[in-house]
């Protein structure tokens, strides 16, 4: 209950409106669907699931989930600026520090200014990274191989397709 006579900021007011069927809307629909219609989780048990079939190979190699990630995304160019590169990744600025800390340590990477704004770092592989890469590059490419096996080529392809425009359309 509200003690002030204030009005209501935006915020709460639109969290105080319930949502107003459309006229389109079928019966019910402001119904909690399902849980297991419920995409986000679908996407997560998705990922679960693939990412079981890499994390033996990537421990194998002593690399995380998100350093491959890092050292993947660095294979698309000579070099990436680390804004960029926590945007390829979806790494948040703070982890992709750590990251790159740690995999520069190991000299998997090499850093370097900007020649276009010194204060910018750019980021590449260093000769050991090219190395892991290519270590760990056929393994991975045959586990792609039994998942489009399992899955199905044609399906696999629907899906690459798929999930490339859902980002698209939901901006």
């Amino acid at each position: 209950m509200r003690s002030s006579t204030k009005p209501l900021d935006e915020a709460a007011r639109g969290a105080a409106i319930r949502h107003a069927p459309v006229e389109d809307d079928p019966p019910g629909a402001d119904a909690l669907r399902a849980f297991s219609r419920s995409l986000p989780m679908l996407l997560l048990r998705s990922h679960q699931a693939v990412m079981a079939e890499f994390r033996p190979i990537l421990r194998a190699h002593g690399v995380t989930e998100q350093q491959w990630r890092v050292l993947r995304a660095l294979t698309t160019g000579p070099s990436v600026r680390a804004a960029q590169l926590a945007e390829l990744t979806l790494i948040s600025g703070p982890s992709l520090t750590r990251i790159l800390r740690d995999l520069e340590a190991r000299g998997l990477i090499r850093r370097s200014a900007d020649r276009a704004d010194q204060r910018a770092a750019r980021i590449a592989l260093a000769p050991a990274g090219r190395r892991l890469i290519a270590a760990v590059g056929p393994h991975s490419e045959r586990r792609y191989r039994e998942i489009a096996r399992r899955i199905g080529e044609d399906d696999l392809q629907a899906l690459y397709a798929l999930l490339a425009r859902v980002p698209e359309r939901l901006r």
